[in-house]
């Protein structure tokens, strides 16, 4: 029989853990029951994004153990804004955007948790602005800031670092929220019994804060998991960078691009990547591929890897329309498995693409769209066999485009080698 307090090896195997707080009481209390735990999203945004894997995975292999996870939507919270490690002060969000932002956040959390066997513990999912829409302030300082020292909080690194900043310093809304979320673990923990937080590891001095906040309250000891952020090999954080963000939702990050993420992950990430975010063993993995060359062996890591996680995300059937979508770009497919969507999406995504409103020569469009430099070299690359047309070569010289070359009666990918391709969008 599996102990269930196997799911601490199991994750820390994997490399989930930064830190925990008191390691062998957990084990003890692990082993006991089935225990609930919880992780806080606050919506800033409309869609969490890869940096929230881990979190989102230490809690569903939890649930997969026999545990139930409680899934926290930072309703109050987002209003206040987290300060930690942060350069700058947080935008002021307007209610209408939370909203709309908890609504995305709760629908894309349930597919996580919900979509799997877990019947007896399904997921909670809870909205704190439930509860703090009706707690007075004068309850809040007399009954919860009463428990905080002022001393304590101003030396918390994520505070310290700001208050150092003349130009931009916190505010009191902002200083306030390591109590709030303090506030939130005490709530969960008395009314639905969860004993323990996860988090991010820039969280921990928030997570030790309400588990010190629920000893002064009722005198229990609980518990607190963070995860690790998210980084490459180089030490560069992952997840959300400017307007590279890779987000969770399909209308922010297209499967066909979240695939392209990981498929270009760093050689020297690879391993690590399948390791943390696959439920393989990454030494199982290697004998699988060991017949393969390292080349290869990394290749096939990747697309695993990719397939992976673009399932877990986004779902099967949206694996099978990237799937598509790479085998008619690649020529490894024919353009019968291609959907008029699958093109559609393809010029969301930037793949470089051209208009023309008039039928042309193979030579002449290969200039014109970049694939050739001159009218005798795209000839040339015709009679090679470099050129195909919907991932059929064509080798006639001076080929003439007709209608049954138009996919969907206006698309054409046309492609030079293996690499380089270009979408026509016909308008005739």
């Amino acid at each position: 029989m599996i102990k269930k307090s196997n799911i601490l090896d199991f994750l820390n195997e994997k490399g989930f853990f930064s830190q925990i707080f008191s390691k062998k009481n957990l084990y003890k209390h692990i082993q006991q029951k089935n225990i609930r735990l919880y992780c806080g999203f606050d919506p800033t945004a409309s869609s969490l994004h890869i940096g929230h894997l881990l979190p989102i995975l230490c809690l569903k292999y939890f649930q997969e153990f026999g545990h139930t996870p409680v899934i926290l939507i930072g309703g109050a919270t987002g209003i206040v804004g987290d300060p930690s490690f942060r350069a700058s002060k947080r935008p002021k969000y307007s209610r209408d955007f939370l909203q709309f932002n908890q609504i995305c956040l709760e629908k894309q959390l349930l597919f996580f948790f919900n979509n799997n066997n877990c019947i007896n513990n399904k997921a909670i999912i809870l909205n704190n602005y439930s509860w703090f829409k009706d707690t007075s302030m004068l309850f809040f300082l007399r009954k919860i800031g009463i428990h905080f020292s002022i001393n304590n909080m101003i030396h918390k690194e994520s505070v310290r670092k700001r208050l150092t900043e003349e130009q931009i310093g916190m505010s009191f809304t902002e200083f306030s929220y390591s109590l709030l979320q303090a506030y939130d673990f005490s709530f969960l923990y008395k009314k639905y019994g969860v004993t323990v937080q996860v988090g991010g590891s820039d969280q921990w001095g928030n997570i030790l804060s309400g588990i010190r906040l629920i000893k002064k309250l009722y005198q229990k000891e609980v518990f607190g998991i963070t995860n690790p952020l998210l980084t490459a090999f180089n030490g560069e954080k992952i997840g959300k960078t400017g307007n590279h963000t890779i987000w969770l939702d399909s209308r922010k990050t297209s499967p066909y691009k979240f695939y392209q993420f990981w498929i270009n992950v760093s050689d020297d990430d690879v391993n690590n990547f399948i390791n943390l975010f696959t439920s393989i063993n990454i030494k199982k993995l290697n004998t699988i591929f060991s017949n393969t060359n390292d080349i290869n062996n990394l290749r096939n890591k990747k697309i695993f890897l990719a397939e992976f996680l673009t399932k877990f995300v986004h779902g099967k059937n949206a694996l099978k329309a990237v799937q598509r979508i790479i085998y008619f770009l690649f020529g490894q497919g024919s353009k019968q498995n291609i959907t008029e969507n699958d093109c559609e999406q393809l010029i969301q995504d930037g793949i470089p693409s051209v208009v023309f409103n008039n039928y042309l020569d193979l030579p002449h469009v290969l200039v014109k769209t970049d694939l050739s430099t001159s009218l005798n070299q795209a000839r040339n690359m015709i009679l090679s066999g470099a050129i195909r047309i919907n991932g059929q070569v064509q080798n006639k010289k001076d080929y003439f485009f007709i209608k049954s070359d138009f996919l969907f009666n206006k698309y054409t990918l046309l492609c030079r080698g293996k690499k380089n391709y270009v979408l026509i969008f016909w308008k005739i």
